[in-house]
């Protein structure tokens, strides 16, 4: 309660005023509020990885952005339907785990020939690798 005199309150009328300012009037016309500039987050760049491929292959060959677009789509592409399909294996074997297995076996409908067999023994290269090394 108010200690004034005849138990008035003297801020109610500052508080109304408060209450009833509008905010909007201290923006510039077409704004409703401060502008927010949200900070920039770095994205996974995919073709950073391409590049690395490349240079380790062929370290004096340059590449455009335009065929680094094409390259990052097809990558892109293969991935997911290597994934999806070793993803309905896993289903169809009651699994939930997507092994080394079910992506040797989703490579193989899914690439060519030569191209199968090149990528089936580059990756069990890579698995045998990666298990000698923990």
């Amino acid at each position: 309660m108010c200690a004034s005199i005849g138990g008035q309150c003297s801020f109610l009328p500052t508080f109304v005023f408060v209450l009833s300012f509008e905010w909007s009037s201290l923006f510039p016309p077409g704004l409703s509020s401060f502008p927010v500039f949200k900070k920039r987050r770095r994205k996974w760049e995919e073709s950073y990885s391409t590049f690395t491929v490349l240079k380790q292959v062929h370290p004096d060959t340059g590449i455009s952005s335009k065929a680094m677009s094409i390259m990052n789509s097809f990558v892109n592409d293969i991935f997911g339907r290597i994934s999806a399909e070793a993803s309905h294996l896993a289903h169809y074997n009651k699994g939930n785990t997507i092994t080394s297995r079910e992506i040797q076996t989703a490579v193989r409908p899914l690439l060519s020939g030569e191209l199968a067999k090149h990528a089936v023994s580059e990756g069990t290269k890579a698995v045998n690798k990666y298990t000698t090394s923990k």
